[in-house]
């Protein structure tokens, strides 16, 4: 569907119904997955799918509209158009330049007003976000709308305990994450015997692995950490594993991963457990603030 093709009817909620529900769908299964839980209890869902972002059967069955990144007016205008009230942005979206991106004229005051900001891994996203609440969305997060997703503290898969040396390099980890988290670069780190093997940047969370594989030194394993950057806004960009994420630590010789508890997402829990302990890995939930 064009941008012209973009105009929906008004739709008002009925009295007592739950506000319609607006998708910023990147990639993954998480924003289909969002669409049929609210749908599930009659709720009014429209997605906003990106292109070059987006799959092609999140969108199948629902209503929807493809836009590119930047077209800000637009698709506040459609989302007010079909009747959403609340906001959520869902799945990983591979990040542009901003040469690469064709802003709109709102897009490009708020990317003005962000400054240096938007320069940050997450800055865009914040970007947008203010740019909703502006026009009174309220934007909400995955967990509101899919429970059992936030990941638990404590065992997930695999072993329960953990040795010395594996808590030396997930606090060496945690500390590492903070520092680059700080500068809005990346959610994950790979530590292996106190050596930072990567850290990660544009390439995503899968690609690092991969690449920490090159470079593992014999011994243990390495341990995957992933977690919140300090200050980021969990609507936006919560840290995610699942399935896939643990066959390339599988893949890559690693030894476990580590998730920050309450804070990432676990996609496909039962899918995830048998990938990790099938490869002999561990993943655990830990509270970072307790690693320091």
């Amino acid at each position: 569907m064009t941008e012209d093709q973009a105009q929906q009817p008004s739709r008002e909620p009925r009295e007592g119904a739950l506000p319609g529900l607006g998708i910023l769908a990147g990639g993954g299964p998480l924003p289909r997955r969002i669409a049929e839980a609210r749908r599930a209890v009659g709720g009014n869902v429209f997605i906003i799918a990106f292109e070059g972002q987006t799959e092609p059967e999140t969108v199948a069955g629902v209503d929807h509209v493809w836009h590119r990144l930047g077209a800000t007016s637009t698709s506040i205008k459609v989302l007010k158009s079909a009747g959403c009230r609340e906001v959520v942005m869902a799945g990983p979206m591979k990040r542009p330049a901003l040469s690469e991106l064709s802003l709109d004229a709102r897009s490009a005051l708020a990317i003005a007003r962000a400054g240096s900001r938007v320069f940050g891994d997450d800055g865009l996203l914040s970007v947008i976000v203010a740019e909703l609440e502006r026009e009174g969305f309220r934007v909400i997060g995955i967990e509101d709308v899919l429970g059992g997703y936030l990941a638990p503290a404590g065992p997930i898969a695999g072993r329960a305990g953990l040795s010395d040396g594996e808590l030396a390099d997930i606090r060496r980890g945690v500390a590492v994450l903070r520092a680059i988290g700080a500068a809005d670069v990346g959610q994950a780190v790979a530590v292996q015997e106190g050596l930072i093997l990567a850290v990660e940047a544009v390439e995503g969370t899968d690609a690092m692995i991969a690449r920490a594989g090159g470079l593992k030194r014999t011994g243990r394993g390495p341990i995957l950490i992933k977690g919140l950057k300090p200050g980021q806004d969990g609507r936006a960009d919560r840290p995610t594993i699942g399935a896939a994420t643990m066959q390339a630590a599988a893949e890559a010789g690693f030894a476990g991963a580590v998730i920050e508890a309450d804070a990432s997402l676990v996609i496909d829990r039962p899918a995830t457990v048998r990938s990790a302990e099938d490869a002999g890995l561990f993943l655990h939930g830990l509270v970072f603030e307790d690693m320091s």
